[in-house]
């Protein structure tokens, strides 16, 4: 009784649960497709980034030649003023030293007219003649 009349009912149904060649075939196309759409999903994600990327290195390009450009004119305004500075330099010490020939020139008079005590003098008489010509244009 190896062989049942439900053995042959039962081997038919383990055998159509098994697919044919073709079904197979058809499956590998299936996943070949699927493949296919993700590949061609990956290439277009990888040409989207690289498009991104290209627009991110055109902008940094773009701010980059505007810092060159800010810092030529930055570069050409520190050039004219260090022109300045020398030539305020040169004009400093040109005045420095007529100054100190004034100063020079001026105790040399103080001490032909008498020393300190005489300039003295002179310089209260003419805060006072001064204050006296206030007085009679205001009275």
């Amino acid at each position: 009784m190896m062989f049942n009349s439900n053995s042959a009912h039962s081997s038919g149904s383990k055998y159509s649960q098994v697919r044919p060649y073709s079904d197979y075939s058809d499956s590998s196309s299936d996943d070949d497709h699927i493949e296919d759409d993700f590949i061609q999903r990956e290439i277009r994600q990888q040409q989207l980034m690289m498009r991104q990327q290209d627009e991110g290195l055109e902008m940094l390009g773009q701010s980059a030649e505007r810092l060159s450009r800010i810092s030529m004119g930055i570069h050409e305004e520190l050039g004219q003023q260090n022109k300045m500075l020398n030539e305020m330099e040169e004009d400093l010490d040109t005045a420095t030293e007529n100054l100190s020939l004034v100063t020079r020139k001026t105790k040399e008079l103080i001490q032909k007219s008498g020393g300190k005590r005489n300039f003295i003098i002179i310089v209260v008489l003419s805060i006072v003649m001064i204050i006296l010509f206030f007085l009679v244009i205001y009275t």
